[in-house]
């Protein structure tokens, strides 16, 4: 008796975690179907069986990357009993040590690719902006939250002030990797605690 085999959903989702890490340190465009498919030892028909070509791969990627990124945010953000604000330092402070740290799987995929693949693919380029919009909305409504129990000051705008603290910090962990040190993650830290007057 033939027995078919059937493909696993687990292999898309093999496919896209064996890649997160060799993207990371590589880019995406250095990094070829080839070596993705080898390292997760899965042949290329099961890829296009998940992925129609290699920029829906990339989007499934960020998509997958702003799913568990968001997962965490809303579990160090929920309510918790704790200030708002303290919070919301905690994130930053987590996002410094992440980043400082020599882990590659704790580094930010938009430093990483945002620059490389928006000019390369609307796909790419779309999850991005959908996945960083996501987070600017949770920061602000943290920022409200903590006005609400009063450790925050009055901001007229907490959107405004989101999206101001959340491009600081890219453009900090961006020089981060330049220098190769942690000082402006460290200065954005500094310009967090002043802008929301917690200094």
């Amino acid at each position: 008796m033939l027995i078919m085999k059937t493909e696993s959903p687990c292999v898309r989702q093999h496919i896209i975690d064996t890649a997160k890490p060799i993207i990371l340190g590589k880019g995406y465009a250095a990094v070829g179907l080839s070596e993705i498919l080898s390292a997760a030892d899965v042949p290329k028909g099961s890829f296009y069986h998940y992925f129609k070509s290699k920029d829906a791969f990339g989007e499934a990627l960020l998509e997958h990357y702003f799913d568990d990124y968001l997962a965490w945010i809303d579990a160090l953000l929920a309510d918790d009993g704790t200030p708002a604000a303290e919070r919301l330092m905690r994130y930053w402070q987590g996002w410094g040590n992440h980043q400082a740290c020599d882990k590659r799987e704790s580094k930010c995929l938009v430093v990483k690719l945002g620059g490389e693949v928006s000019d390369l693919s609307e796909a790419m380029r779309e999850a991005l902006n959908r996945g960083t919009a996501a987070v600017v909305r949770r920061l602000a409504a943290c920022i409200e939250a903590g006005q609400a129990d009063g450790s925050l000051a009055t901001i007229d705008d907490a959107h405004a002030a989101a999206e101001t603290l959340y491009q600081m910090w890219l453009g900090a962990t961006l020089l981060s990797k330049i220098r190769r040190d942690d000082s402006p993650l460290r200065a954005a830290l500094q310009s967090t605690r002043q802008l929301l007057h917690l200094a």
